[in-house]
């Protein structure tokens, strides 16, 4: 029997099978031999499994049957062969020394650091619209997120061991398991670490429906999960956020002072989205998973 991978990179899918071949594209084209790295595509209920023309030769499709990406993630845990587990998400576009500078860094920072690569945001074209500046701005800002003490699934290493000693992924969540597990593995003794070059791209959301979606699915899992008191509590900080978020996009340097007044322009159609979702939620509703 072959020895196994040092890396193994787990990637949930929710209805985003078309985007697959750019996630591909990206995992074949790493720096590093193939066998060194295996690829765990995790189906979550789409409707079809749209299998990539170019699906690397190291790669497996699996399924999950309980809905969302944070159990999908755990379906993948169970299944991996490699000691180094390398999250990020189907619409997501590695660089060709996104795995190679995981690995140095896990030679380097050991098994008790998570690891967390910056995330991209990338504009489908020179002239970006409205939605697309405010992603530009807001973007996955990891490094902020590593001084805060956790991580986003974009792009977050994890060794096996952190999981044994911290448990998976709250698989209930459909948002926010990250920063919920990173805080359980920082109970457990480990810490967390940017590795500033291994980056991944990720395609800016270019409507109001896929900026809201994301708001709502982000809303949910905030929500979701706490008691009584935390609803209030959110329901709280909802109203009084906007402020808070536009002096930080306010603050998003380089981007020009014209960007930084657009993105706070949709941040406060995105705040009343987010109040109507704490709203809707309070009342017993299904959260949003997409």
């Amino acid at each position: 029997m072959s020895a196994p991978p040092q890396v193994s990179v787990i990637v949930p899918v929710f209805e985003q099978w078309h985007l697959a071949p750019l996630l591909c594209a990206g995992l074949n084209g790493q720096d590093i031999a193939a066998d060194r790295y295996e690829v765990l595509l995790v189906d979550n209920g789409s409707r079809m499994i749209e299998v990539p023309s170019n699906l690397p030769p190291n790669a497996r499709i699996l399924t999950c049957a309980q809905p969302g990406s944070y159990a999908a993630r755990n379906a993948g845990l169970a299944e991996a062969r490699a000691d180094w587990l390398l999250f990020t998400d189907a619409d997501c576009r590695p660089e060709p020394n996104w795995i190679s500078t995981i690995l140095e860094a896990s030679r380097r920072l050991g098994p008790s650091t998570l690891l967390a690569g910056p995330v991209r945001m990338l504009a489908g074209s020179a002239d970006p619209n409205i939605y697309e500046i405010y992603d530009l701005v807001r973007g996955i800002p990891q490094e902020r997120y590593v001084r805060r003490g956790y991580a986003a699934t974009a792009n977050l290493a994890v060794h096996r061991s952190v999981f044994a000693a911290a448990g998976p992924f709250d698989g209930r969540r459909f948002s926010g398991g990250d920063a919920e597990f990173c805080r359980r593995a920082r109970a457990a003794g480990n810490t967390t670490a940017l590795v500033p070059g291994a980056y991944v791209g990720h395609p800016c959301r270019s409507s109001w429906a896929e900026i809201e979606t994301k708001a709502r699915r982000v809303r949910g899992g905030q929500v979701a999960p706490g008691s009584l008191r935390r609803h209030k509590s959110i329901v709280a900080v909802a109203i009084l956020s906007p402020l808070k978020g536009i002096w930080t996009l306010m603050r998003a340097r380089p981007h020009s002072l014209r960007y930084r007044l657009l993105a706070s322009l949709v941040l406060l159609r995105v705040w009343w989205a987010e109040i109507s979702e704490t709203i809707r939620l309070s009342f017993g509703a299904t959260p949003e998973r997409r």
